[in-house]
């Protein structure tokens, strides 16, 4: 077994989709690949029981599923589960859909036309925290956090509106990230670590009280930070 997959096997993958034959398929490819498939559900209410059950790290999500559709199980799992990470993994590549998904939670979206050599290269990022997204839907995708971002922000006391302090290099990757770049990317820009950047990612989140990469970026872009 290769290092990646030993890696791999530590990173418990979570299978939704209701065509059963789709849905094995992709399960035995990913185990196959030496991640660890802890579960598979074909709809929206037995996802959130068992993804409930078994907390995988990543969730491969079908948005069009019987009785929740995708969007509202995304939604629901990561309030629930903020270390989740969601790639959704459809047949769709209608902008609106890949919006709806990017705002209920999901970190990623793949097409069902790629590759299996893709979609395991699109889990192991996902799980990394990168944003993974078909190529042509990245730049629709930054775009959206913009557009969220433009939009008047609720009111909030007075207690809260002291931003929390960041140190000088959160500060940085912050501002990198919301610029679109990947983790990888900014770990090569910074010249640190792929972890060293994660770990500032989420020190971050921790300190601004959020739960995902897109309410990072919006905040990032609503101070400007992607232009400096």
């Amino acid at each position: 077994m290769s290092e990646q997959q030993i890696e791999q096997q530590r990173i418990k993958v979570m299978v939704v989709d209701d065509h059963p034959m789709w849905r094995d398929a992709v399960a035995r490819d990913l185990a196959e690949a030496g991640f660890d498939v802890v579960a598979t559900a074909g709809d929206g209410e037995q996802a959130v029981r068992r993804a409930g059950a078994v907390v995988p790290d990543v969730l491969v999500l079908d948005l069009n599923l019987p009785a929740k559709p995708g969007v509202k199980v995304c939604k629901e799992l990561v309030g629930a589960m903020p270390a989740l990470r969601v790639l959704v993994l459809s047949a769709s590549g209608e902008h609106a859909d890949v919006l709806e998904a990017v705002k209920s939670g999901a970190t990623g979206y793949l097409l069902k036309s790629a590759s299996t050599a893709e979609l395991i290269d699109a889990v192991r990022r996902t799980a990394a925290g990168d944003p993974v997204f078909t190529p042509g839907l990245a730049g629709l995708v930054l775009g959206e956090y913009r557009r969220l971002a433009s939009e008047p922000a609720p009111a909030v006391g007075a207690d809260e509106r002291k931003a929390p302090e960041l140190t000088e290099r959160e500060t940085e990757v912050l501002r990198l990230v919301a610029k679109g770049l990947s983790y990888k990317q900014i770990a090569e820009r910074l010249v640190i670590s792929h972890r060293t950047v994660q770990n500032h990612v989420q020190n971050t989140l921790g300190k601004l009280q959020l739960h995902n990469r897109v309410e990072l970026v919006r905040y990032a872009i609503e101070r400007g930070l992607d232009d400096a």
